[in-house]
């Protein structure tokens, strides 16, 4: 049975699974019933971080534009435009045993694309959620449904990743940002073209 998180909770993910290195994150929302003249295009990301908080290379974020860490380590399996069904909308492939060891934290971001122009925000999105399951079998091993306390946000940590000692750690973060994409990318130190 999963692991359902609260907000500001954290859990061991590789504890009580020894030997778990295939592991997928699946990220899903809905949109609310609102109309704001355009779809919603929700688009998750990866960032792999050092102990400073920043990535180390640029390659080190991985999003719809990138869909593969170089380490083979964290991949992107595409973006999905418009969030329409069950299940998971995004989902992103992780290789525990690959991740370099300078990489400390992944966080796991989700941004609306073109926010701003499209008059979009994370108040018009509802049941939003990041998931942890075993890609060998299936088995999902934590949730983190993030609730509906946000109203201007246009980009949103919904969790990390991180390495304490010899095991992986998630901690449920859902933290909301205004400026979308761009503002994360100056968080984590990745230079906005």
């Amino acid at each position: 049975m999963p692991v359902s998180l609260q907000k500001g909770q954290k859990v061991s993910l590789t504890k009580g699974n020894p030997g778990l290195n295939n592991v997928v994150v699946g990220i899903g929302w809905d949109v609310n019933a609102f109309d704001t003249g355009g779809d919603f295009d929700l688009d998750s990301a990866a960032f792999l971080l050092g102990d400073n908080g920043k990535v180390t290379a640029q390659t080190d974020f991985v999003f719809f534009g990138n869909l593969n860490h170089p380490s083979g380590a964290v991949q992107h399996l595409g973006d999905n435009k418009t969030g329409v069904g069950d299940g998971d909308d995004e989902q992103i492939k992780l290789d525990l045993s690959k991740i370099p060891a300078n990489v400390t934290k992944i966080a796991f971001t989700v941004t609306i694309y073109e926010a701003e122009a499209r008059r979009q925000n994370f108040g018009q999105v509802s049941n939003a959620f990041v998931r942890i399951y075993n890609e060998a079998n299936g088995e999902e091993l934590l949730r983190y449904d993030l609730g509906e306390d946000f109203s201007i946000e246009t980009a949103v940590v919904f969790g990390e990743l991180y390495k304490n000692g010899d095991e992986w750690k998630f901690n449920a973060i859902g933290s909301g940002y205004q400026g979308g994409l761009a503002a994360l990318c100056g968080n984590y130190g990745v230079e906005v073209g």
